[in-house]
């Protein structure tokens, strides 16, 4: 059977393992192939006798699938599958990204933990499972039994939107829920604890604990830092250097973090986790507004601090949610605020555009320091898609960070981790964390080509692929799209492209800057110009990536792409859209968006 007619067949394997035997094989000399193939043949057969050997335990398996867009979906799963297996639960745990679908039929416990993305979107590595649940395509699942943590983060519409989906759709094939879906925001870890021990009490009736029946988690799914969003490794800021013209409209920084001798490892495609402390003014505006002077004592969980503290390293000033307006509404009585949250895309416009102080100052009441400490949301960390290599800057690490800025009654207000990056000084600490994103990885063969579309921020992950591709001597084209509003002022790494154009790593370049003309044009029109040579690139099996703003910019290139493919491919928009469905599933079409 030939490689490429196995993406066709209904086989055992899943997509992404279909995809690495592709690679692998395309590796080897025939003779290797042929080795290959006895031992795989031979390592069949052992497998097939060591069915027929009498078993000490038919239990069945838990099976423990996660959907995760920023790791934490992956954390629970993994914490759940420790705690399943330390009972002696025969345990299975994946990607949802990596698991087969056609596998589900065959299920008899599921556990889902699941985000969501976006708008409502199923994160990257839930969407083939969560089409298909939805599809004519899926089977009765009247022998299942499962249960669904759903996250998400209540600011956003469509809250826990895929989690919602998952749980409907299991009942209606007929599945049978072992508990009532959980739907935590932002602050999810009590609830996921929770959720932890209730399902393992309803899987017990279900189970017969063997040691004999453990199907070990793969060294590639157990292994964990000893540094981790929980707990963090303290840096050191080596550079904070400012990136854009004197002349711009934004400040873009170019962040260099030591990471010494913590033995962290990161791959290109990952992000790094920030932790940040509010900016003290801003504190200081906030206990001002309120009457307050910070000294207070208040209780956070299980500990004690003042409220200066507090709100200094512990709660979120920066981003508003809908759960604080409306308690805020009703303790100020303020008619326009309580008109306002009627109207959820009015009270979600509203948040954009405000910050906490702001709330509290247009509509002023009277507030014990515990009491507002308790309305507050926790202080999370922020995500960077990493700028760098490991491969070419060793023990450090690198991020391109755009200060958020805006004024309000001239007043400036910026983000928290943003701001914390720009103003650093050199020495000055912060904690962080990898956070892996698999599904944002180069192409496993150094030989093909990849084309990459990063407009502003963006283009950091590019800049650590061009670093590892240059180091590891990769065969493979390189293309690049980059945009921003002025080339003199915004033009991000310039000296590093131009130098790479240079000496031939980097085969083709195309900008757009749109405020450099009197029509505006941007990434995605430069994609429609170039369409008939990215066509033939993605024919020639190049791989595709996207990072940056989600909200506009991805959806504007996914379309243009769904034009290059109607206009060069000679396919209906339907067709076009299924062919980028498939260069997903097939991993040659990855997006990094926020």
């Amino acid at each position: 059977m030939l490689l490429k007619e196995l993406s066709a067949l209904a086989s055992p394997l899943s997509q992404g393992q279909v995809e690495k035997l592709k690679q692998l094989t395309a590796q080897l000399t025939p003779v290797q192939q042929a080795w290959v193939s006895g031992y795989l043949a031979a390592n069949a057969n052992q497998a097939n006798a060591d069915v027929n050997l009498p078993q000490a335990d038919s239990s069945p398996t838990l099976t423990i699938l996660y959907g995760s867009q920023t790791g934490n979906g992956h954390g629970i799963a993994q914490s759940l599958a420790e705690k399943a297996q330390s009972q002696g639960y025969a345990v299975n745990l994946s990607s949802m990204g990596d698991y087969n679908v056609r596998q589900l039929k065959q299920e008899s416990l599921l556990l889902l933990v699941v985000s969501t993305h976006g708008e409502g979107e199923a994160p990257d590595d839930a969407i083939e499972l969560h089409q298909f649940l939805a599809s004519k395509r899926a089977p009765k699942l009247e022998q299942l039994h499962f249960s669904v943590l759903a996250l998400g983060d209540s600011s956003y519409e469509f809250f826990c939107q895929t989690g919602k989906d998952f749980d409907q759709r299991l009942r209606a094939l007929g599945a049978n829920a072992l508990t009532e879906l959980i739907e935590c925001d932002v602050d999810y870890e009590e609830q996921a604890q929770q959720w932890q021990t209730q399902v393992i009490d309803a899987v017990k009736p279900l189970l017969q604990t063997s040691s004999a029946s453990v199907v070990p988690i793969s060294q590639a799914q157990s292994a964990t830092s000893q540094y981790s969003k929980q707990a963090p490794y303290t840096a050191e800021i080596l550079v904070s250097q400012k990136l854009t013209g004197r002349d711009s409209d934004r400040d873009v920084r170019h962040v260099e973090i030591d990471l010494a001798d913590s033995g962290i490892q990161y791959q290109v495609g990952d992000a790094l986790g920030i932790w940040f402390s509010n900016n003290p003014q801003l504190v200081n505006e906030v206990l001002t507004s309120l009457s307050l002077s910070g000294d207070e004592q208040v209780q956070v969980k299980n500990a004690s601090m003042t409220l200066r503290d507090a709100l200094l390293n512990v709660k979120e000033l920066t981003q508003l949610y809908p759960g604080f307006i409306e308690q805020w509404a009703q303790l100020s009585a303020d008619n326009n605020l309580l008109a306002l949250i009627e109207d959820k895309v009015q009270t979600r416009q509203f948040m954009l555009k405000h910050q906490v102080v702001d709330l509290i100052q247009s509509s002023p009441a009277s507030t014990t320091a515990q009491a507002f400490v308790d309305l507050l949301r926790p202080l999370t960390p922020r995500l960077y898609s990493i700028a760098s290599s490991q491969a070419e800057v060793d023990t450090e690490v690198h991020l391109t960070v755009a200060l958020v800025e805006d004024e309000r009654q001239g007043q400036a207000r910026f983000g928290g981790a943003s701001h914390f990056l720009a103003s650093a000084t050199e020495g000055q600490q912060v904690k962080v964390y990898v956070e892996p994103n698999k599904h944002f990885r180069l192409p496993e063969n150094p030989d093909t080509d990849v084309i990459m579309i990063g407009p502003g921020t963006g283009v950091a992950p590019f800049r650590a692929f061009m670093q590892q591709r240059s180091v590891d001597g990769a065969s493979g084209n390189n293309w690049l799209f980059f945009g921003n509003p002025h080339f003199e002022q915004d033009f991000l790494y310039q000296t590093e492209w131009q130098q790479y154009l240079k000496n031939g790593e980097l085969n083709q370049l195309d900008v757009a800057f749109s405020r450099d003309q009197a029509d505006k044009v941007y990434v995605q029109h430069r994609i429609t110009e170039q369409g008939a040579q990215i066509w033939q690139w993605l024919q020639d099996g190049a791989h595709l990536y996207i990072c940056g703003d989600a909200e506009r910019m991805a959806k504007d290139v996914h379309q243009a792409l769904i034009d290059v493919a109607q206009l060069h491919g000679a396919l209906s928009a339907d067709d076009a859209a299924a062919y980028l469905d498939t260069l997903r599933a097939d991993k040659r079409y990855q997006k990094d968006v926020y």
